[in-house]
């Protein structure tokens, strides 16, 4: 089988509009969370995210192009851009008939719906735009990605709540491996910071409800932890072959090694107590990878922040790694970003590409009290990065559902 290589990344998060920014961001420990700015959230009970920064649509998309696209397609093209320059892929060089994009999003276009059902209401004669439908359906984001670009191989969308764009990721691996491509443009975006958004998941009591300091709301493991914090953007992986990236003189980030899909098989919401389907998709990933569990540095765990969550997917770990769980570290980087859903998976590994080449682990911000029902002796990067080599990484994203994904990325030795 193909040797699976990362060549691109772009990134647009609550921490930075790029790659660099994220980075040097997850190095300083910042958190992207404040008051809601998109509109009054005064009424709700929960009334902060982590939405982006500064972020101007005009300054990547033509006006024409924005008011035909759902915010989480126009986060789509922006990373993707991005991910491409960095790649240095030669568009009029490579087989367009074998570059195909994979794209994750758990929602898509929430806010192009509520427009619509708003500007409708209590009206005697409705009438829906004709780009409602395009803006909405998640799918979208890749066919704009194909469109732009002119990538005529294998496109679709990966829906699946927060393991979306894992799974993306894992199906593009898979589909390199085998022949079936050269390169995939595979990522995940989310644009789920609205009235709907933000009241749906509030009605569920799954957001943190401290409206009085946002940017220490988002806070796994923590005993105090009340929900997690809803973020938003996109980030953009370009997966090669190694044969062609070293064909084109690609600078390699790191290698894919392998990934696990699993269910829980249990509720709608909530994880298995016991970390049942977390235990099997993190066994099958170091399988997929030919790995051990001894051989991972580095977990970036799904880690949301939520009562029941962090506590299933510590016990998760400490059955899968035995005592090498005490040895490696864990943190959570939607500590600091927010929980960006679909998108989670993708720049959750992007984070894990930069633990690789930085030689840091990004930290847990805002953990101020030990939950006793998670153990002491887990390093779980408190508060603070660490410096320290690290060759293997771990991502884990579970969505409602009961869906989940691990994926395994390496440092690329030749």
């Amino acid at each position: 089988m193909n040797r699976v290589v990362v060549t691109g990344i772009g990134v647009l998060s609550p921490l930075g509009n790029d790659y660099k920014s994220f980075v040097e961001a997850l190095q300083n420990g910042m958190s992207g969370a404040a008051e809601i700015s998109y509109f009054d959230a005064s009424s709700f009970k929960t009334r902060f995210a982590c939405e982006l920064k500064n972020f101007n649509a005009e300054d990547h998309l033509d006006r024409k192009e924005i008011r035909r696209l759902d915010a989480f397609s126009q986060y789509a093209l922006c990373s993707t851009q991005e991910a491409i320059e960095h790649s240095g892929l030669d568009l009029e060089k490579i087989n367009k008939d074998r570059t195909g994009v994979i794209w994750g999003s758990g929602i898509g276009g929430l806010k192009s719906l509520q427009d619509e059902i708003e500007s409708n209401a209590g009206k005697d004669t409705i009438r829906f735009s004709p780009f409602m439908i395009p803006k909405m359906i998640p799918d979208i984001a890749p066919g704009h990605i194909s469109i732009k670009y002119g990538f005529r191989g294998i496109n679709y969308c990966t829906v699946s709540a927060c393991a979306s764009s894992s799974h993306a990721l894992v199906n593009a691996t898979d589909y390199i491996r085998l022949g079936k491509a050269d390169v995939i443009v595979a990522g995940g975006s989310e644009a789920a910071i609205t009235k709907t958004g933000i009241g749906g998941f509030s009605s569920m009591k799954a957001l943190s409800q401290r409206n009085d300091d946002p940017k220490t709301a988002s806070r796994p493991f923590d005993k105090d932890r009340d929900g997690f914090v809803l973020g938003e953007g996109s980030a953009t992986l370009i997966l090669e072959s190694l044969e062609h990236a070293k064909a084109r003189g690609a600078n390699i980030l790191a290698e894919i090694k392998g990934g696990g899909m699993t269910a829980d098989a249990y509720h709608m919401t909530a994880p298995h107590p016991e970390g049942l389907g977390a235990i099997n998709v993190m066994r099958l990933a170091l399988e997929d990878a030919k790995m051990n569990a001894e051989d991972i540095d580095y977990i970036n765990v799904h880690g949301t922040s939520t009562p029941l969550g962090d506590i299933a997917e510590v016990k998760a770990i400490q059955e899968v790694f035995g005592e090498h769980a005490y040895r490696l570290n864990v943190s959570s980087t939607k500590s600091m970003m927010g929980h960006l859903l679909g998108a989670a998976g993708a720049i959750e590994t992007a984070a894990g590409i930069a633990a690789i080449q930085g030689g840091f682990v990004p930290p847990t911000i805002n953990h101020n009290t030990q939950d006793p029902d998670i153990d002491p002796r887990m390093n779980l990067t408190l508060n603070q990065p660490q410096e320290k080599k690290i060759t293997s990484v771990l991502s884990n994203t579970f969505g409602f559902g009961g869906h989940n994904s691990s994926v395994i990325i390496k440092k690329f030795i030749p």
